[in-house]
């Protein structure tokens, strides 16, 4: 009867073992902002935001929105530039709907700040489960 439970047994071990490592290293970890801000700016991460400022502010479908955004990085990948550096004249001859308002959503820190759902990026959500965590102990 207790062969059904070895998987159960196996995967609390593994998992075990993963929290003592993640424990270990998060411990002995430096914190890099300046490195991590860096990083999360990198490959076009705002892409997604661009995309979704053409579905919420110029009424695009996502479909027609994705294509739009695909140009736009196939652009400022040609210019060795950011979404953010394209200028706004560039980005309008991509889409005319496109304003200057998008360049609020083009940055690291208002794409983190908009994730607002259950487990999002935004501080908000993020101070919401350091309490819950905190509480648990």
């Amino acid at each position: 009867m207790q062969e059904d439970k070895e998987q159960v047994f196996d995967a609390a071990e593994s998992l075990e073992l993963a929290i003592a490592a993640m424990t270990g290293m998060v411990r002995d970890m430096t914190i890099r902002t300046d490195r991590m801000k860096a990083a999360a700016g990198s490959g076009y991460s705002t892409a997604t935001d661009l995309a979704d400022w053409l579905v919420r502010e110029a009424g695009l479908p996502f479909r027609d929105a994705h294509h739009v955004t695909g140009r736009a990085v196939a652009l400022a990948e040609s210019k060795s530039c950011d979404l953010a550096e394209l200028p706004l004249e560039d980005l309008q001859d991509i889409h005319a709907a496109i304003t200057a308002d998008v360049f609020n959503v083009l940055t690291v820190e208002a794409s983190v700040a908009s994730r607002k759902s259950f487990g999002g990026t935004a501080p908000s959500e993020v101070r919401k489960q350091i309490a819950w965590w905190r509480g648990r102990n």
